[in-house]
């Protein structure tokens, strides 16, 4: 995610609490579950030790989850300390297969069914999903109807019988996804000017559809959107089908990787699908509004110069397509949907900023598809590694291509980086979200200041190793997951030398240490205010300061609530942590 600048840079019975949930229905004939050619085919284990790190992660949960069925219904979570009830313990989901009937117009919900397809990783009475947003009508397990209901923003569901250890199940939930946000709530569906697009990070995705909401549970996913004759709807991964019925159209899309659920898109609208063909025959295709494409014909032209460009740098593209969705929207930021980014369309059409700003923007969400997509945080404490690495290859691009030195741009964040700790955190310790501000993890420690950090690192170890780490970091954990220690072991063996030491100070430090090989490099002190909001903060959490450990896991904004400029001092970036609106 990138935030957008708003200043121009210098050139009843079984119902649950969710509105309108109707009982369960009568029961219907059970339908046989073909999980053994299931399991052998589109679910068998996308990496073996990416599931066994995942199973690890969630049986520090299992606990709370094996739950007596007579017992009050709760929500859950795998304990992720900056969302403590995202996700869920018991389960693996393996796919999701999402249908949604758009109505024609952007303010009614959507009918929606989703499947979801996961094998139990402990034996369960009931299981919970994260899904906040929408009328539930009816549950099935295993084609059998279950007893549903809600707690928090969960969906609590219980099979007629308990599901084993090990066992494929299949959960299929008929529900309405409502576009229209409700108060407080942020994410999910955007209301373009001719339909709807989704921005689903960080923990948005339970807004639109049932799902285990954490970058830790990665699936594949299946689309299947019904809209209008007139209306285009693209989404993740590729094109399968087609299907026009009377006043309808039916499009299906399926992912051939694992995704997190925050990086799931759909797009409905009016809309001109531009096809083009990037490196080594790669499909990018473009989402433009239909009167628009003449006019964004040259900004998407570069995209497969940019993907050329970035294989230079960390090797073959993830994926198997890529291209940018432009949306008649005011978004304030724009988004690293998994093959698809989400950009607003008005940056391109206005003449606010200047080209190579907006180059280096489009190849910051595209870096992410190696780093935040194809490679995921396991936990939201690691998000830095997505928004550092997004950032620094945003910058390295602006160097080489529009003669704006990396080392002006990494010196003006190191002045800025103790004001960015005290107001923000730590790069790998960032504070909490604001009440009703969730998006407000995104601040500029985790952009600049997560880039400083690994400007410090080719700093420590010389350029060649850090290039040989960026290229084995996208390849050693390509569709999985990975932690802050995983990224300080692998630099250590690849830098040759322990750098736990290193890594405890510039990523969880108060202060920021000296830049190597620039002692007069200086940062400035943090102001009053950063000053006592940080002491409130430690009055109401008293957590003990988080390690690297090679043995334990683990774009430029200003600072919220401090109205700072952005690292260069170029552009300005929300003040309050809401998306820059």
């Amino acid at each position: 995610m990138l935030l957008t600048p708003r200043t121009r840079p210098s050139a009843g019975p079984r119902a649950t609490s969710l509105p309108g949930t109707t009982p369960r229905p009568s029961p219907r004939p059970f339908a046989p579950l073909f999980a053994p050619l299931f399991a052998q085919s589109f679910l068998r284990p996308i990496r073996r030790s990416f599931r066994l790190r995942k199973a690890a992660l969630l049986a520090s949960a299992v606990s709370v989850c094996l739950l007596a069925a007579s017992a009050p219904a709760e929500p859950l979570g795998v304990g992720d300390r900056l969302f403590p009830y995202l996700g869920n313990p018991g389960y693996d989901v393996a796919s999701y297969d999402l249908s949604f009937t758009y109505p024609g117009t952007n303010d009614k919900p959507l009918q929606a069914v989703t499947t979801i397809y996961a094998q139990t990783t402990t034996e369960l009475d009931r299981l919970n999903l994260d899904f906040a947003h929408g009328t539930v009508q009816s549950v099935d397990v295993d084609g059998r109807p279950a007893d549903f209901s809600s707690a928090g923003e969960d969906l609590v569901v219980t099979p007629e019988k308990p599901l084993q250890l090990g066992a494929w199940t299949r959960i299929t939930v008929r529900h309405t996804s409502n576009p229209v946000a409700a108060k407080d709530e942020d994410g999910g569906w955007v209301r373009t000017s001719d339909g709807l697009a989704m921005a689903n990070q960080a923990d948005a995705a339970h807004l639109v559809f049932p799902c285990n909401d954490h970058p830790s549970d990665k699936a594949k996913f299946t689309f299947r959107i019904t809209a209008p004759k007139d209306y285009t709807a693209v989404a993740n991964g590729l094109p399968t089908g087609v299907v026009r019925s009377g006043d309808t159209t039916t499009w299906t899309y399926r992912s051939e990787h694992p995704m997190a659920t925050e990086l799931a898109q759909v797009s409905i609208g009016r809309s001109a699908v531009l096809h083009r063909q990037g490196p080594h025959g790669l499909p990018v295709r473009d989402v433009v509004p239909s009167p628009d494409r003449k006019a964004l014909e040259p900004w998407l032209a570069k995209t497969p110069d940019q993907i050329a460009w970035m294989e230079s740098k960390v090797g073959p593209f993830p994926f198997e397509t890529y291209g940018v969705l432009m949306a008649q929207a005011s978004t304030g930021f724009e988004l690293e949907t998994q093959t698809l980014s989400l950009f607003e369309k008005g940056l391109f059409t206005e003449p606010a900023y200047p080209k190579w700003y907006l180059e280096s923007i489009m190849v910051h969400e595209l870096s992410h598809q190696w780093f935040g997509d194809s490679v995921s945080p396991r936990t939201w404490s690691d998000v830095w590694l997505n928004e550092g690495h997004a950032t620094w290859y945003e910058a390295l691009y602006s160097e080489e291509k529009a003669k704006r030195p990396m080392e002006d741009r990494m010196k003006a964040a190191y002045s800025a980086s103790d004001r960015w700790r005290a107001s923000g955190g730590p790069p790998a310790r960032p504070k909490a979200p604001a009440p009703g501000q969730k998006i407000s993890i995104f601040r500029p420690n985790i952009y600049d200041g997560a880039a400083l950090v690994l400007y410090a690192l080719r700093q420590e170890i010389g350029r060649p190793a850090f290039e040989r780490l960026e290229k084995a970091w996208v390849q050693d954990h390509r569709d999985s997951t990975a932690t802050t220690a995983d990224f300080v072991r692998l630099a250590s063996a690849i830098g040759g030398r322990d750098l736990t030491g290193f890594f405890q100070a510039w990523l969880y430090g108060e202060k920021t240490p000296p830049m190597p090989d620039h002692p007069d490099w200086k940062s400035t002190e943090p102001t009053d205010s950063a000053k006592s909001a940080k002491t409130a903060g430690a009055e109401k959490s008293a957590k003990p300061a988080e390690s690297v450990s090679t043995t334990t896991s683990a774009g430029t904004t200003t600072s919220a609530g401090t109205g700072e400029t952005s690292a260069t001092g170029e552009v300005t970036r929300a003040a309050d942590g809401s998306k820059g609106r």
